[in-house]
């Protein structure tokens, strides 16, 4: 049956690249850097990437969706998935995410408190149980003692991608990942730390440990290793880190 179901993935979705993968939302802006210097030298490997909620994409794979690699937003869902035995190498970190709070309609120059005042209607955040962003994003109100004040105001999306069209579109304020910040789409609205957008300070959300694991599928795809050691390696971390990411 599980054949069946992975030959349907391939029908339907024409995963048809040398190295399939299922990629965090969050991963988004940096992929296409990511992906270009891999290709530099290896221009023979042609990459596909499918973005999602990491826990939306963990169930996609433990159903038998043909990825390779699984680069999560936590090591949480990629550990998930080596313990049902649907990974075959250890999760590693690749990355630590990073936090921010975005508005293109408000002044966020007096911090999260403003979100406790009338003016703030709807504060968008990634769902907190598939995107760990969205956890994070739970776990910095609590910690900054204003969750209560503010928890009616809270609009879930479905990814964290989803978070930040849902901040510039309609919502008032939304948790986005700091990596978003460096996406082209986001250059037209000419951001300001401090009054467009602020860095969640990390003392107030668990770590972000980002993991990585190539899947049973791609256990045997020699090329999916290639990008699996890029991805771990000295010069993919420089690109991490100049989107905003933290290298542990």
């Amino acid at each position: 049956m599980k054949k069946i179901f992975t030959l349907l993935f391939l029908c339907i979705f024409g995963y048809s690249a040398d190295v399939n993968i299922a990629a965090a939302a969050n991963v988004a802006y940096a992929f296409k850097a990511l992906q270009k210097e891999f290709q530099k030298e290896n221009p023979d490997i042609s990459i596909n990437v499918s973005l999602g909620a990491s826990g939306n994409l963990v169930s996609q794979i433990k159903n038998g969706a043909p990825f390779d690699i699984f680069m999560a937003a936590n090591m949480k869902f990629a550990q998930s998935l080596y313990d049902d035995n649907f990974a075959s190498t250890k999760p590693v970190i690749y990355a630590q995410g990073a936090l921010a709070l975005l508005s293109v309609r408000m002044d966020l120059s007096k911090g999260l408190d403003m979100l406790k005042e009338e003016k703030v209607k709807i504060i968008t955040i990634a769902n907190p149980k598939a995107a760990p962003y969205g956890q994070a994003s739970i776990e910095t109100l609590e910690n900054a003692k204003i969750y209560e004040q503010t928890k009616a105001k809270i609009i879930e999306a479905k990814s964290i991608g989803e978070a930040l069209t849902q901040t510039l579109k309609a919502a008032d304020v939304g948790f986005i990942a700091a990596s978003a910040l460096y996406e082209d789409t986001l250059k037209s609205y000419k951001l300001q730390e401090g009054k467009n957008y602020i860095l969640i300070d990390p003392k107030l959300y668990e770590p972000i440990n980002q993991g990585i694991i190539i899947t049973s599928y791609g256990k045997d795809n020699a090329k999916a290793k290639k990008f699996y050691d890029f991805i771990l390696s000295k010069k993919a971390k420089e690109i991490f880190k100049a989107y905003g990411y933290n290298i542990p």
